[in-house]
């Protein structure tokens, strides 16, 4: 009638150790966060004419300029590289905190109870 109750058991027996590791897991968390934001990435447009720094947050730190780009006869030429490098950049920064997250939940899933994924994924969605 009940086929996961034997795993719903070990699981409340195991909750002291789950606790454990998800205040681990709230660690490594706080740490990639923090790792994301010192990260930087650049995007450049216009054969280095326009560079945007990003950081792992996705936020913009800094915008260089080359001299040269900076004409009112040039205003949209200006706008569409800006635009270039910021994408250049967000893409940078989405690929190295992606990278970043996977390697967290890498870590996490090794220490679980046995049947701690397959719990978990069933009630997810996964079946």
């Amino acid at each position: 009638m009940f086929p996961d109750l034997g795993k719903i058991a070990s699981l409340l027996k195991n909750a002291p150790e789950m606790i454990r590791q998800a205040k681990q897991f709230q660690g490594k968390m706080e740490e990639v966060q923090e790792k994301l934001s010192r990260l930087r990435v650049e995007g450049t447009a216009g054969g280095g004419m326009v560079t945007v720094t990003m950081n792992g947050q996705q936020k913009v730190v800094e915008v260089k300029l080359d001299p040269s780009v900076v004409s009112a006869d040039d205003c949209e030429i200006l706008e569409d590289l800006v635009q270039a490098a910021v994408n250049q950049a967000l893409e940078k920064s989405k690929t190295a905190a992606s990278e970043q997250m996977s390697q967290l939940m890498g870590d996490v899933g090794t220490g679980l109870p046995p049947g701690f994924s397959d719990l978990l994924s069933k009630a997810g969605g996964g079946e």
